[in-house]
């Protein structure tokens, strides 16, 4: 005796099973078409790369022209430490250029404006600029501060600064010398090395002692000329 209820609710769940494997199977192929689509993209790239690379080193063997291979000489190949590629002969040469760049033997004095601060100007450089300088219209933009070094590592240092400075493009610098309390017999050495130093380089066009917030006797604010 069949239960017709029984076989309603037997056919439904039937239904829904075939339905969901329709559904599944629907999307199962459509990851695989999204696979062989992905697939085919990437053999094309590869493909498209070989062709680029035959092209290339046909370019190659057209612009050297006919090559022939080297005789194998048996010679052993040993693995050698390399050293590191350090410009050892251009930092030589670099330091060579700014020690001879500035000299000790530089008399100053003959040019520095005979004031309180013994500002310094280049000819053609006017007095308001130094006044300008000394009131501070100008941003100090960078400063190096060298006392406490000795004589020739403070002139390389101060090259060095200098040329940085100028291909930065900076107008205003710092540059601290120190009072010369501590020098032998308190006399400022290097405070008279600095303005000289300062007078031989061509990049620097003004000086003046800083202001008392700015360093006072133990720094000089810098201008520079502009790039260009």
């Amino acid at each position: 005796m069949k239960v017709k209820g029984l076989d309603k609710s037997r056919d439904h769940a039937e239904g829904v099973v075939k339905a969901r494997s329709l559904a599944e199977l629907g999307a199962l192929k459509k990851e695989l078409q999204a696979r062989a689509r992905e697939a085919a993209r990437l053999e094309a790239q590869r493909r498209e790369a070989q062709q680029r690379a035959a092209r290339e080193r046909e370019l190659f063997a057209r612009a050297v022209g006919p090559v022939q291979p080297l005789k194998d000489r048996r010679l052993a190949q040993l693995d050698k430490p390399r050293p590191q590629p350090v410009p050892a002969q251009r930092q030589l040469d670099e330091r060579l250029v700014l020690r001879e760049s500035i000299s000790d033997e530089f008399d100053v004095e003959t040019l520095l404006d005979t004031d309180e601060s013994l500002s310094f100007r280049r000819p053609g450089v006017g007095p308001d600029v130094v006044r300008r300088l000394r009131r501070g219209e100008w941003v100090i933009q960078r400063q190096i501060d060298l006392h406490g070094l000795r004589r020739d590592e403070a002139r390389e240092q101060l090259a060095e600064f200098l040329r940085e400075a100028v291909k930065a493009g900076l107008r205003c610098v710092r540059v601290v010398h120190g009072k010369g309390n501590g020098s032998p017999g308190r006399e400022p050495v290097l405070k008279a090395k600095v303005k000289s130093w300062l007078v031989q380089k061509d990049e620097v066009i003004a000086f003046t002692q800083a202001r008392p917030a700015e360093g006072g006797a133990g720094a000089l604010v810098v201008l520079l000329r502009p790039a260009g």
